[in-house]
């Protein structure tokens, strides 16, 4: 369910989801990679007061239905151990010149042939917010370095295949 305001001398549109909004599902949906290589979101988890945090590009997300996202980070990643404990993680990103924050709730899904640590998640809730009077135009955003750009394209598309796996293994 999503909803949207307006609201405040500022204009500030508001609004909350329990489901991807269509363009995120196309954005997260595993095809196309190479058209969608500058996004990058910012995974946060919180143990014992302290926040680790994990940047992902679209080939280490994949939503493989409306409510949930899998997920892959380095098993030794601070992030990848705390979310494992916890099962709580937060992702933020920018999208259509709004800043997007969605609440999940996430479990490791065992991938033996895996290099990463894949997780399957649920939103528990998600909301976004832009304002009227200036434009979010600039996030976080990966380039390759020269001469990269197949081999990390090429790895991208293996760990969403890897996610989509997990997808299946966890239904």
């Amino acid at each position: 369910m999503s909803d949207s305001s307006v609201s405040g001398p500022r204009n500030i549109e508001h609004g909350t989801f329990d489901e991807w909004p269509s363009p995120l599902r196309t954005l997260f949906d595993g095809t196309s990679i190479e058209t969608k290589t500058g996004f990058t979101a910012s995974l946060l988890a919180a143990d014992e007061g302290r926040i680790r945090t994990s940047l992902l590009s679209v080939g280490e997300l994949f939503a493989p239905d409306p409510g949930s996202v899998c997920f892959s980070l380095w098993p030794q990643s601070r992030a990848a151990r705390v979310i494992s404990k916890t099962g709580s993680a937060t992702l933020t990103f920018v999208f259509d010149e709004a800043f997007f924050q969605v609440q999940l709730q996430a479990k490791v899904v065992p991938m033996a042939d895996s290099p990463v640590t894949c997780f399957i998640a649920t939103i528990e809730s998600g909301e976004w917010q832009k304002v009227a009077y200036a434009r979010l135009v600039q996030e976080i955003e990966f380039a390759f370095a020269e001469g990269q750009e197949n081999a990390v394209l090429e790895r991208w598309r293996h760990q969403v295949e890897g996610l989509k796996r997990a997808a299946s293994a966890a239904a």
